[in-house]
């Protein structure tokens, strides 16, 4: 590495932990219902929002009713999504006149923009029709990350209520979430991004001359304000089939740097607005120590690996699969910080990383993407491994485990284990079976363990909500399309159920008084501790896997085989 990759990653962390505690707060008063910096400008549009949805923002819900409106809600939106792309060539704004998209293409897709998973197994540019990617793709991508986001302010109070069940609207919730804080980031980013070079229009494509004389179409559309909101909501999602590698998407150094801060800036202050929510900024920190902490351990693995002369080639760096205007540094710390988060944008191609380089991208996915993780979702998912520390902390020293001086009782933990476990079973299920079945290994490019890597990957991409691919599988089929959307959603739904019935539990619950005897999980023992099983549990889990997978890739690259 050079002098300034080291200092383009202090820039990117610098600002990183400076925006987030202002954001934090500003997002805490927005879920309060108190004033803060766009109550006057954009009051009036949530106020209009209640007013057309006839809904009563005051009117509180306990966890069954939170519960089925997101899923009622969630439910229409996937239907929507699916009709758009069934109906595009009837609809207008489609000047390339694209037909419409195959019903297992579209089922994967809708299934996928409704969970912020945003896998595509299809080119934007040649699928999509200008009004499919605005209702559908870019409307989703507000709406799904303003559900986790719910979901985490829901558990949030759940975690504060003393014996309420009380919490809060979901219809205000989402409201809020989009209005107050989705809507004025991507405003001020789009337009950003729109003067960096991002395309923004409705134009038919452009068919230029190359300076071979051969034809060529530059693909045109409203690009930057779906891309503005993709990386803030951490949906990932490409307007182009090459995401964020495509000049159109991503043009300059500058506008790479900042969508790499987007990707972890809403994230990362959702873990402050759960302290200054809770009045619990200690708390607050030792969460952002250990997601810190694991996201520069995956981070520093990775840009080792990448750097290290290549044993097949003799040279340090490789750009395959990489462009040349970003380079190797940030090529990896995008991908670091996409697979931490739910967030499947790519710059390059993971599937040309080293294989400990993309084996740390499978694994913080396979971890549940917690290290920061998904808006909102990320921090619900975070918490379900405190509370596993925090009851088997309780089980070494004897004593009832509790937190925030709630006692956890067994059917907390069944709740806790069943969304622990459900996204796991379904990446192996769905893995295990596409690694013998003809149908599934059809679709493979490459052979070996290069090959296990793409099965896996994209199976812990469906079930982690991440979107992002390992390439080199041929996903847009039937089989990985059904089989995908079932596992996608599995991952979303099979824990986001489980934490809001957490919330409801812990909501009716009294408060006990700290004593000698309480375990403190605002410190750096409770963060060491809160990493190691984090690692324990993923590692556990998918070890095997990973050891057939990326681990004797590595092994047999040192001996000059490649897949």
């Amino acid at each position: 590495m050079h002098a300034n990759d080291w200092i383009q990653l202090a820039l990117y962390f610098a600002a990183l932990v400076a925006l987030t505690p202002p954001l934090g707060a500003y997002m805490a008063r927005v879920y309060e219902g108190q004033p803060h910096l766009m109550s006057k400008p954009l009051g009036w549009l949530e106020r209009l929002t209640y007013r057309a949805a006839g809904v009563d923002a005051a009117t509180g819900m306990d966890w069954k009713r939170y519960c089925g409106a997101l899923l009622w809600f969630n439910g229409v939106g996937m239907l929507v999504v699916f009709a758009l792309q069934m109906l595009q060539d009837k609809l207008p704004f489609n000047p390339q006149a694209l037909p419409p998209v195959s019903w297992h293409s579209a089922l994967n897709t809708a299934a996928s923009f409704i969970t912020n998973t945003d896998w595509q197994g299809y080119g934007g540019e040649s699928t999509m029709a200008y009004l499919t990617q605005l209702l559908g793709m870019t409307v989703q991508n507000f709406l799904s990350a303003a559900t986790g986001m719910a979901v985490m302010v829901a558990l949030i109070r759940g975690l504060r209520n003393r014996q309420d069940p009380d919490l809060g609207n979901f219809w205000a919730d989402l409201t809020r979430t989009v209005v107050h804080i989705l809507l004025p980031l991507s405003l001020v980013f789009a337009t950003f991004l729109a003067g960096q070079g991002v395309v923004q229009n409705l134009r038919a494509y452009d068919k230029v001359k190359t300076m071979e004389g051969a034809d060529q179409i530059l693909a045109q559309g409203p690009a930057a304000s779906q891309v503005a909101i993709k990386q803030l909501g951490t949906n990932g999602g490409g307007f182009f089939n090459a995401n964020s590698a495509h000049p159109y998407e991503n043009p300059t150094p500058l506008s790479n740097f900042l969508q790499m801060l987007t990707i972890l800036l809403i994230p990362s202050a959702c873990v402050w607005t759960f302290g200054v929510m809770l009045g619990k900024r200690r708390e607050a920190v030792a969460l952002w120590a250990a997601m810190a902490v694991l996201l520069l351990m995956g981070l520093g693995a990775a840009l080792y690996a990448e750097w290290q002369p290549n044993p097949i080639f003799h040279v340090s760096g490789m750009m395959e699969g990489k462009e040349t205007r970003f380079g190797v540094t940030n090529s990896v710390l995008w991908c670091t910080n996409a697979t931490a988060t739910s967030n499947g944008s790519v710059n390059a191609m993971i599937d040309s990383f080293s294989p400990l380089a993309g084996g740390v991208c499978m694994l913080n996915i396979l971890l549940g993407e917690v290290i920061f993780g998904g808006v909102g979702c990320g921090l619900y998912g975070m918490l379900l491994f405190v509370l596993t520390t925090v009851f088997m902390a309780g089980l070494m020293v004897g004593r009832t485990p509790e937190y925030l001086g709630k006692k956890l009782l067994s059917k907390d933990v069944q709740w806790v284990v069943l969304a622990l476990l459900l996204p796991n079973a379904a990446i192996k299920i769905g893995a295990g079976l596409s690694a013998v079945l003809p149908v599934a290994l059809s679709s493979l490019n490459n052979a070996g363990p290069h090959g296990l890597s793409e099965i896996l990957y994209a199976f812990a991409s469906f079930a982690g909500n991440n979107g992002s691919a390992f390439a080199g599988l041929n996903a847009n089929t039937m089989y990985y399309n059904v089989v995908g959307a079932v596992v996608i959603l599995i991952g979303r739904f099979g824990v986001l159920i489980p934490a809001l019935a957490i919330a409801g539990g812990m909501a009716m619950k009294k408060v006990a008084p700290p004593s000698s005897g309480t375990f403190r999980t605002d410190t750096p023992l409770f963060v060491a501790l809160l990493v190691s099983v984090i690692l324990i549990v993923g590692v556990l889990a998918f070890m095997p896997a990973l050891c057939l997978g990326p681990l004797v890739e590595h092994f047999l690259m040192l001996q000059g085989r490649a897949f």
